[in-house]
């Protein structure tokens, strides 16, 4: 049983007590912290801080609340298929829907007492930590909100509620926006802690997270506005962020790949930059594990494509591997020939329980869990409904490495200096060496190739538009982080969303390679089609005698669909997500003008 208090578990507590200050104003509290004596102490400041860790931090959510978990809130993008129909972007503009400014208000107010109040109550480097923390705060929600809506109304104080100018003030531009949120992580970068105790935001785990914020700002502006000053400028604070976290030495590539997202204690581990901790005994617990244990169905599951992008342990794609059995797709031999990552994400053997692609997602699922499951029998109680106690990573030291060599390759594309053999040896060659698993190795599993400049994988499938460098260290996050927050974002800030199109990629309308006839006979049945490696549909007849012979491909339901058009459609901007009608409406009986997203229409 854990015995640790996460300061995860601190702030879902503590909910309850100092939840907001827009709460506690609203009525006096005779035993509780309001907003007349919470500002005294810098355990209280701590206290209101602590709850934005869950807002912010989801790893597996909470319970049966799952929609931003990892897994289960990232089944939007070319690495997943749905049986049937597919995932869809938006392509009207919504009666209902704008932004949410519920922790932008909390976090200023929090920044306007700790300075109007709390100056001569703290010591200077207490004062400048704590400003730190909401500055960090507010840039990362102001970062989630740019990615979503473009402009957005900015606020860097508290606005009261008869104030109607603004309340209903007009959009600020993304790129004054964005200049805050710069202002506003450079501040913590250079006042947070450097530790803060175990499980508190600390300036490392700032700068993580800067790596990530400033990257995709960099892409944003160099690919979708083509502002490679902009870029340059996010670009260069993403270099510093990265590098203050590998210069540090306190985080490291030393644990198994699977280990590090079905561990249930994950304190002291060196992969691990922020986690979230669960335990059964605080009841802090969450479902994931139990919608995707192997014993449930599940109608979504891996594309084609993203299995045909896993390189070979030759470090080559499939097309030129000089790996026995390259070209076999059967998922035994895929375990063998592909970067380890494959078996550490994915069951053994394909599984009609995945009745999307007929391979189930296991990267999250402890090992003995999935034998005793395959075997036959049911999982633990733990393992079922809102009991799971298995912690999540939050933010991995993996991701930093990966942020910190595709910066510096696009810096490099802007002017900047070359990327050397040494910067890949201490990025993407440090993750491929990682432990193998025991159980992988028994299955034959190696590590991969390092990768080596001079001599690049030559990918019959990378698109021209991107330089053979940038197209493996892209290859690279996509093996490190899938299910995990990035894959849509990632096509995003390069403006690719076009890989999700399936009249472009067929191959994102079909899933794992099944031989039915000697993997799965019972399975064998109307609506089962397969496609070969060059691409013909072979339809499952049962009145034909040969048929099942033909059913060894790509297992693809014959009733799956094409994802409705979204890209070059008139009014419609798969990027930046509208405001709903009923929002633009209320700011103008309010004598206000709310403009729409870039690409919407107004009316």
């Amino acid at each position: 049983m854990k015995i640790k208090y996460s300061i995860f578990v601190a702030a879902a507590l503590a909910i309850s007590g100092l939840s907001s200050c827009e709460k506690f104003l609203d009525r006096p509290v005779l035993t509780k912290l309001n907003d007349d004596n919470a500002w005294e102490t810098e355990e209280n400041v701590r206290l209101y801080a602590n709850k934005f860790y869950a807002d912010f931090f989801v790893g597996f959510g909470r319970l049966n609340t799952v929609s931003e978990a990892l897994l289960a809130g990232y089944t939007f993008s070319d690495d997943v298929l749905y049986q049937k129909t597919q995932s869809q972007f938006t392509r009207s503009v919504p009666v209902s829907q704008i932004w949410s400014y519920s922790n932008i208000r909390s976090i200023n107010i929090m920044l306007d007492r700790v300075e109007t109040r709390m100056s001569s109550k703290l010591t200077e480097e207490a004062f400048n930590h704590w400003m730190g923390i909401g500055r960090f705060f507010r840039g990362f929600r102001y970062f989630e909100l740019v990615q979503t809506y473009g402009d957005v109304p900015y606020y860097s104080k508290p606005v009261d509620s008869d104030d109607t100018d603004e309340l209903y003030k007009k959009r600020t531009p993304r790129n004054e926006v964005m200049d805050h949120v710069y202002d506003d992580l450079q501040f913590a970068l250079e006042n947070v802690r450097l530790t803060d105790g175990a499980q508190s935001v600390n300036r490392y785990v700032v700068a993580g997270f800067v790596s990530r914020i400033a990257m995709t700002e960099g892409s944003w502006q160099k690919y979708y506005y083509k502002n490679s000053e902009r870029a340059k400028k996010f670009y260069e604070l993403a270099l510093r962020a990265g590098e203050m976290v590998i210069a540090s030495g306190k985080y490291d590539i030393v644990t198994d790949y699977r280990s590090q997202f079905t561990s249930e204690n994950l304190a002291g581990n060196k992969d691990m930059i922020l986690y979230r901790q669960y335990d059964n005994a605080l009841d802090v617990k969450h479902s994931i594990l139990s919608i995707h244990n192997l014993t449930g169905n599940v109608t979504y599951g891996p594309t084609t494509d993203l299995l045909k992008s896993y390189i070979c342990i030759d470090g080559k794609t499939w097309q030129n591997s000089d790996v026995e059995n390259a070209k076999d797709f059967t998922v035994e031999e895929m375990m063998k020939s592909r970067d380890s990552r494959f078996e550490a994400t994915f069951h053994m053997t394909p599984t009609a329980k995945n009745r999307a692609s007929f391979l189930y997602i296991t990267k999250f699922l402890p090992r003995p869990v999935e034998d005793l499951v395959a075997s036959g029998k049911s999982p633990s109680i733990e393992f079922t409904g809102a009991n799971n106690t298995t912690d999540a990573p939050v933010l991995r030291y993996a991701e930093v490495l990966l942020n910190w060599i595709e910066t510096k390759a696009e810096l490099a594309t802007l002017g900047g200096v070359a990327v050397s053999q040494a910067d890949i040896e201490r990025s993407i060659n440090k993750i491929r060496q990682r432990p193998l698993a025991a159980e992988a190795i028994a299955k034959g599993v190696k590590m991969t190739a390092p990768l080596l400049l001079g001599e690049l994988p030559q990918d019959t499938d990378r698109d021209v538009q991107v330089t053979s460098l940038l197209w493996e260290i892209r290859r690279e996050r996509r093996m490190e982080m899938t299910f995990e927050h990035s894959r849509l974002a990632d096509l995003k800030r390069w403006s690719k969303l076009q890989y999700m199109d399936t009249k472009l990629n067929t191959d994102l309308l079909s899933g794992s390679w099944v031989n039915f006839l000697k993997e799965a006979p019972k399975d064998l049945k109307t609506g089962v089609s397969i496609v070969t490696l060059n691409g013909q549909i072979e339809v499952f007849n049962p009145t034909d005698p040969d048929s099942p012979t033909k059913m060894n491909g790509f297992y693809r339901d014959v009733e799956n669909l094409d994802r409705l058009p979204f890209l070059n459609q008139a009014n419609v901007n798969p990027y930046l997500s509208p405001v709903g009608r009923n929002q633009i409406a209320e700011y103008e009986a309010k004598g206000y003008v709310l403009d729409q997203t870039q690409g919407w229409p107004q009316n």
